[in-house]
């Protein structure tokens, strides 16, 4: 069990977050942002990282216990309750979204699922931090869903404003609607996108960071529209038609996946 001494709201200092556990899916695992042991470090872990250095050394304990796949009420079963008896400082609830996916989801009854759930985290642990959708206009794949997920955003902002929860806004975030920020599947980040993400978590939890996470990119070469439709053939190959056929299947990228972190231990 965390110290409650490392509380924000009680301690009402930033910087005092002594624990930290990450609940979600594969955007919170990290998918996208694999490291040199082949495990996903992404943003959750990099935020881990930032929080860290604001202790002495040993002195910060993380877990994450997000899986890929993972829908919602598999989210609320299988790691809010290993959430609340941890009891670290910080939790990071990002959720719903692989609902929002679904043909036919209802962005309303998601929310008030999503609700419940962090009504029971917000009375077990530190704080709670929400995660928005992202603005989804220029990806691909997503931008048909552009209204369903604009009305969760819409919901999660009233959530959280209702439960007192920090809000990471990742409509707002600019920068993660370039090409750039994602991964070669297009449906996850890439590390820069989750290293843009860390940084914009911190800023809400109100540490300094190193870099703006909305800094302009690069200027990039432009890409003729053979280069385009070859980029689109090899997506399509390597990455839609897999996964279609595990919709069809009625697979997850998640089965038979453990939480790469399910302990909160340090750094």
């Amino acid at each position: 069990m965390a110290d409650d001494s490392n509380n924000i709201s009680s301690s009402g200092a930033h910087g005092a977050i002594g624990s930290y556990a990450a609940v979600g899916d594969s955007f919170t695992e990290g998918v996208g942002d694999p490291g040199p042991d082949g495990v996903y470090i992404g943003w959750a872990d990099r935020l881990a990282v930032l929080l860290s250095d604001q202790r002495a050394e040993g002195d910060f304990r993380y877990a994450n216990l997000a899986v890929r796949g993972r829908l919602l009420d598999q989210i609320v079963e299988e790691q809010v309750p290993r959430a609340k008896e941890l009891a670290p400082s910080l939790v990071t609830f990002c959720a719903g979204g692989n609902d929002i996916l679904r043909p036919g989801s209802d962005p309303d009854a998601v929310a008030e699922r999503y609700e419940a759930a962090v009504r029971g985290l917000a009375g077990s642990v530190g704080t709670v931090l929400l995660c928005t959708g992202f603005d989804t206009r220029g990806i691909p794949v997503l931008k048909h869903l552009r209204g369903k997920i604009a009305t969760y955003t819409a919901h999660v902002r009233a959530i959280a404003d209702r439960h007192d929860c920090p809000v990471l806004d990742l409509w707002s975030l600019k920068s993660v609607q370039d090409r750039r920020a994602w991964s070669d599947d297009r449906l996850h980040l890439s590390a820069d996108g989750h290293t843009r993400v860390a940084l914009r978590a911190a800023q809400v939890l109100g540490l300094g960071v190193p870099a703006d996470p909305d800094q302009p990119w690069p200027p990039e070469a432009e890409r003729s529209a053979a280069d385009a439709r070859r980029d689109n053939i090899h997506w399509a190959r390597e990455h839609l038609v897999p996964w279609i056929g595990r919709r069809l299947r009625g697979e997850s990228s998640g089965d038979h996946v453990e939480p790469k972190r399910p302990d909160l231990l340090p750094l």
